[in-house]
């Protein structure tokens, strides 16, 4: 009898084990970072350099030592662990308001960041600059570490220098930031251009014969057009969102979601609350008297998975990616706080039913196939084209 009921017990306990694995199995957010584990993670847009800026003009590690948590910040190497990110482009942020040589050195005091702070936590981050690169980080467990130039106005009107950054590492450039450029519109400013000029045309076809990635966040939809028309290389939004679900000029219209497929660019979906939320999107447009007293709405998690359904259905799944902005923002998606939560945006994409292959296209490999082609352009290019000297009319 003894050892019936031992027998007994000993299935029981057997049962229970296989029914705890299976339910980690089927939890959503084990499966999300069993996920992260196979795939790199790649964000298009932190800005971490910039915040690093703020706390010290001197950009001195010591005053962020992101080796440990740094409250005061989104980004710091326990959450990016967290997170499980594989690839992160840097943004190089320098603001619009500073121009001509003032920004070329700003945007090299970026630069030197990302390069420094690689070389500090080595066990952490390692510079990328292909897609290889990220593929060869990753496996060794490290974050691949890839420049992001946020709007053109850093190159001064020059296409030499536009070369020396991408020489210095910079593998994207979004063509303006919030103000007009003499060679292309911004989606913040009135139309002064009507999108890109003959200049900035060559822009784009100086970054295809380079291999940088043209980025379109930012830029006015008439520039957006331009870009997609001029370029053989797929283009990139680093952090924009969907214009049908929110309705705000840093968006992506449905026609250039379109088009992007066509391209075969990815759009990389932000977690902005003011590009998310409609409600948000309002209230903020609200003048500062009438928004006192009220409690302003919040953007939640499940609606920055609404905006990849809606791409999913527009432009496709090979075509989605993610460029969360943290540290560029002032305020926060509930649920996606900082660069730890990646995998909760995951396990909601998991319970809407996505499979395990097309999320990894959104976590990542969406966005190194960008790469990839844009590097097979390039050698192309290089075969037939030299340095173009053009100047701005």
């Amino acid at each position: 009898m003894y050892r019936y009921l031992s027998s007994l017990a000993l299935v029981g306990v057997a049962i229970m084990t296989v029914s705890s694995q299976t339910s980690a199995q089927g939890d959503p957010l084990t499966r999300a970072r069993a996920l992260h584990k196979q795939t790199p993670l790649i964000d298009g847009h932190n800005d971490y350099p910039w915040a690093l800026r703020g706390l010290d003009p001197g950009r001195d590690f010591s005053k962020a030592e992101i080796s440990k948590s740094v409250p005061s910040l989104m980004t710091d190497i326990p959450r990016l662990r967290q997170g499980g990110l594989g690839g992160q482009f840097w943004s190089v942020y320098t603001p619009s308001t500073m121009t001509g040589q003032e920004a070329v050195r700003v945007t090299l005091e970026q630069i030197d960041i990302v390069h420094r702070m690689t070389k500090r936590w080595p066990e952490t981050f390692e510079m990328a600059y292909t897609a290889a690169d990220v593929e060869r980080s990753f496996k060794a467990g490290r974050i691949g570490s890839l420049i992001g130039m946020e709007g053109g106005h850093s190159i001064d009107n020059s296409l030499a220098t536009l070369r020396m950054f991408y020489a210095l590492g910079a593998r994207y450039m979004t063509l303006t930031h919030n103000g007009n450029l003499r060679w292309a519109d911004a989606a913040a400013d009135k139309p002064a251009v009507g999108g890109l000029s003959k200049f900035g045309e060559e822009v784009v076809r100086e970054m295809n014969r380079l291999g940088m990635l043209v980025d379109l966040s930012h830029v006015s939809a008439d520039t957006m057009e331009d870009a997609l028309r001029v370029s053989e290389a797929p283009v990139i939004f680093s952090h924009s969102s969907a214009k049908a679900i929110c309705n705000v000029p840093r968006n992506v219209p449905d026609n250039v979601l379109q088009l992007t497929a066509k391209n075969g660019g990815v759009v990389m979906v932000t977690f902005v609350p003011g590009f998310i939320s409609q409600a948000v999107a309002d209230f903020d447009a609200k003048p500062e008297a009438e928004r006192k007293g009220q409690a302003p709405p919040k953007a939640t998690l499940a609606q920055v998975a609404d905006h990849i359904d809606h791409i999913r259905k527009v432009a496709g799944i090979d075509h989605i990616g993610l460029g969360g902005d943290f540290d560029g923002i002032t305020q926060v998606v509930e649920g996606l706080e900082d660069v730890s939560k990646y995998p909760a945006l995951t396990a909601e994409l998991i319970k809407r039913g996505y499979k395990d292959e097309d999320i990894k296209k959104i976590l990542g490999l969406n966005v190194l196939r960008v790469m990839r082609q844009a590097e097979a352009v390039a050698a192309r290019l290089q075969k037939t084209r030299q340095p173009s000297t053009a100047t701005i009319e």
